[in-house]
């Protein structure tokens, strides 16, 4: 009743009481408090939500070789109708070669010239349509005897009535030859609702194989990526690309593992295999498009190797029988470095490649933590050995961090490097970010962080009730990816490499297994969600020192680092609560100039981006005036900054 009455009184004749000063964040500019690694910020990748077939694969063409389905050429349809018949069915008694052994019939028993008959593709949710484009058609035909006309290629729309570009082939025989043309459209409005058409004006019968159409890709490269898609992943300046996966590399058994060998070569070579998100892989995207993504990006290679462990439990007994998957592994590690005179080598250089990829780190399996055998101490202990024997320079990673249980850790040595992987709650992010790392041991092993993503719902991401929900992630998930990269970058001497997973999502209907993913696309469009901005932000803004940060009295997260070049001093802040957050800076041991940059990502905590929304939460870039020493700054509400202060 006192306090009351006191306040009142002091209301009632206008006394004012001193305002509290705002939480201080000092930041220690002395001297570095360790190096940042080179190599923090990377990407991972597998194939899940139709990542590389239908997404950063140029390949536009679905079930190319027939062989997504045993019993009915999945995506492929008849083309008939006004006067014209034509029925389409699988022939495993014509096959390509011993690598393809099925290939499409097709029987036009009435067609005539304005009246052709045939096959068509409908694509990954439809064939892209844009204007003024060059298309490159191939595929492999022969004709039954008698059959002496052509074949006409376009690209329709779905009801057949629209073509956008066409063009015809000669020359069939009784043997198997391959075609090539090229379809360009003309001034055509964009769309997707489009299909590849190959047609005849005759009656016969024409089988086909590997019918492939692909837009121009990046840098017009064979068998290349797709534009928009790659450019999103080079903005984001990856250090690394750590591939093929993930679950992508076990498969859900050992057969359905990536063979590496059998992605190599011509596309006729490569049978592909059954991915473990219940779809094929064309392994149109092999190791050497691997190899080349990363170059694209000049990133490194993270080579993740098969340890004799897949999806559904069944492993190789280390010793003799893990023998020829370790020698698998040698091979595939001289693909990427050796000499154009080794064996290996020299097939590289044969793709175009003569000179050596770089590699710094090769990862034994993925996620073998999982293996209920206990065998992987022994699998990896042998994989180790092997690799080190041959290659001294290469750091090997265990797939057994040290959040798993202590009987799941390799034991016989101590790993140069350990991969954990984070699947989190937005709450338990912004608390591990806090400190998880306060714990760990700086003599090693370091850490890379080789999978995490913040979910914002009660569904976990493997859950298949979470597919309902928006493909990627809203504003508070990247908060609470902010926040934990925070903690990564704080701790970089140690955490030497991160990656966001999953990468890329199909937002198709049918095309999604997980989410939350990073990028979202469908056949023509692209857009980054609210988590793809924070981590670009983070990722185009650090330097190559750690500097001392402490916050007092406030939730924001901090980390700060310095570029030794340009001297030019990086804080990241990181606001996850519902009201502004005002603080003050105080740094020492530099001398800074008026004025620094600030890159705000801010917006309510639901906010997010879509494919027909891709920028409702982007960055937004502002100055900040009056900077000093110790000056004020005040963090927007569910708010990400990157300020970049200038030092004299």
């Amino acid at each position: 009743m006192k306090i009351r009455s006191l306040l009142a009184l002091a209301l009632l004749v206008g006394t004012t009481f001193p305002r509290a000063a705002a939480p201080t964040i000092a930041i220690d500019a002395s001297s570095p408090a360790g190096k940042v690694s080179p190599l923090l910020n990377g990407l991972m990748t597998e194939e899940i939500n139709h990542a590389y077939d239908g997404g950063l694969y140029g390949e536009l063409v679905r079930n190319r070789a027939f062989l997504d389905d045993a019993a009915s050429p999945a995506h492929w349809s008849s083309v008939h109708g006004d006067g014209t018949a034509a029925t389409i069915a699988l022939d495993k008694g014509q096959p390509l070669n011993a690598v393809i052994g099925t290939s499409l019939r097709v029987d036009v028993t009435q067609a005539s010239a304005g009246h052709a008959a045939g096959a068509a593709n409908e694509g990954y949710w439809g064939i892209p349509v844009r204007p003024n484009t060059r298309y490159r058609a191939s595929f492999f035909a022969k004709v039954a005897p008698g059959f002496t006309g052509t074949i006409a290629a376009a690209i329709e729309s779905e009801d057949g009535k629209t073509t956008y570009a066409t063009g015809r082939v000669s020359g069939l025989t009784q043997t198997w030859k391959p075609y090539e043309l090229t379809l360009m459209t003309t001034k055509a409005e964009p769309t997707a609702k489009a299909r590849l058409v190959l047609t005849v004006d005759r009656p016969g019968t024409i089988w086909f194989s590997l019918v492939s159409l692909f837009p121009p890709t990046y840098r017009n490269q064979a068998n290349g990526f797709r534009p928009d898609l790659l450019q999103m992943l080079i903005d984001m300046r990856p250090k690394f690309l750590r591939f093929p996966g993930g679950n992508y590399l076990e498969g859900d058994q050992i057969v359905d593992r990536f063979e590496w060998k059998k992605t190599l070569g011509p596309l006729s070579e490569r049978p592909g295999h059954m991915a473990p998100w219940g779809y094929r892989s064309t392994d149109g995207l092999g190791l050497h498009e691997f190899l080349l993504w990363a170059e694209n990006m000049n990133a490194e290679p993270v080579l993740a190797v098969y340890a004799g462990y897949s999806l559904k439990g069944a492993y190789v007994k280390p010793g003799p029988d893990l023998e020829p998957y370790v020698q698998d592994a040698l091979d595939e590690i001289e693909y990427v470095t050796g000499p154009p005179s080794s064996k290996w080598g020299s097939l590289r250089a044969k793709a175009g490649h003569p000179a050596p990829f770089k590699l710094t780190y090769v990862e034994v399996g993925n996620e073998d933590f999982f293996d209920k055998s206990g065998s992987y101490d022994q699998r990896f202990a042998q994989f180790n050995t092997a690799i080190k024997a041959r290659y001294s320079n290469l750091q090997v990673i265990s797939t057994v961090g040290f959040e798993h249980p202590e009987n799941q850790r390799v034991r016989s040595l101590t790993p140069e490097v350990v991969d954990e992987h984070y699947y989190r709650t937005v709450d338990a992010f912004l608390k591990a970010a806090r400190g998880q790392y306060d714990k760990y041991d700086r003599k090693g092993p370091k850490i890379f962080v080789g999978e995490w993503g913040a979910y914002e719902t009660q569904f976990e991401p493997w859950n298949p009730r979470s597919r309902g929900e928006a493909p990627t992630p809203n504003m508070r998930a990247a908060i609470g990816d902010a926040a934990w990269m925070t903690e990564m970058e704080r701790n970089s001497d140690l955490v030497i490499m991160n990656c966001y997973a999953p990468l890329l999502v199909n937002v198709n209907p049918g095309a999604r297994q997980w989410r939350p993913n990073l990028i979202g696309y469908d056949a023509l469009r692209v857009y980054g969600s609210p988590s793809y901005h924070a981590i670009k932000l983070f990722a185009t803004h650090v330097g190559d020192e750690i500097l001392k940060a402490s916050a007092t009295d406030t939730d924001v997260l901090v980390s700060v680092t310095r570029d030794s070049r340009s001297r030019t001093v990086y804080v990241k802040l990181v606001n996850p609560g519902n009201a502004a957050a005002p603080v003050q800076l105080e740094l020492t041991g530099t001398t800074l100039r008026p004025t620094a940059t600030a890159l705000t990502l801010a917006a309510d905590p639901q906010a997010t981006n879509s494919i027909d929304a891709p920028e409702r939460v982007v960055p937004v870039t502002s100055q900040v005036a009056d900077v000093k020493p110790r000056f004020s700054y005040t963090v927007p509400a569910n708010g990400i900054v990157v300020l970049a202060l200038e030092t004299r």
